[in-house]
């Protein structure tokens, strides 16, 4: 029988997906955020779609601050674009 795969949904455009084809973002027990690429750092992680659409679409809306939490300043958004600028190139 072939391995279960788990979902999440995107926190943008709030699609369920393989968590393998999302990224993680997380919110450590120090109040911080980032970009989790293993998916494995302790704290609340929030799923979000590999594209830059998906994460304007959860600023816009507010998911990410829902799903962890907390305010989210513009700072940490802009560099949360630019790790994703990074990591698809």
């Amino acid at each position: 029988m072939a391995k279960k795969m788990p979902q999440r949904q995107c926190v943008g455009c709030r699609e369920m997906k393989n968590k393998q084809d999302l990224w993680r973002i997380l919110r450590t027990p120090e109040d911080e955020v980032f970009l989790d690429p293993t998916g494995k750092k302790n704290g609340r992680g929030a799923y979000i779609c590999k594209n830059q659409a998906c994460l304007e679409k959860a600023r816009s809306t507010k998911g990410l601050e829902r799903s962890l939490h907390r305010v989210i300043e513009d700072e940490v958004y802009d560099r949360l674009l630019k790790e994703f600028k990074e990591s698809n190139e």
